[in-house]
């Protein structure tokens, strides 16, 4: 298979993807016990799950500084209550 590294026009340099943050992180020992739960019932990397993590409390956050409210439903009784996040 030929390699096209050297051959990578502007456009495709400026398509590619970021290069990924790397950091280190200490977690609080509820937080560290959620991550191992999480792996452990989903089956997701430590990596994924903080990744999705970031992702969606990004989001939520975003749709909170519009003036949102975050609320969860209950399926099957129907009882609704807001989520506050300080």
């Amino acid at each position: 298979m030929a390699s096209n590294a050297g051959t990578q026009t502007a456009a495709d340099r400026a398509t590619a993807p970021a290069a990924a943050d790397r950091i280190t992180v200490t977690l609080v020992p509820r937080a560290g016990e959620g991550l191992q739960n999480l792996v452990a019932r989903t089956g997701l990397s430590k990596t994924d799950l903080v990744n999705r993590a970031i992702t969606l409390y990004e989001f939520i956050e975003s749709k909170m500084q519009a003036g949102n409210d975050l609320i969860l439903r209950n399926g099957k009784t129907g009882e609704t209550e807001v989520i506050r996040l300080l």
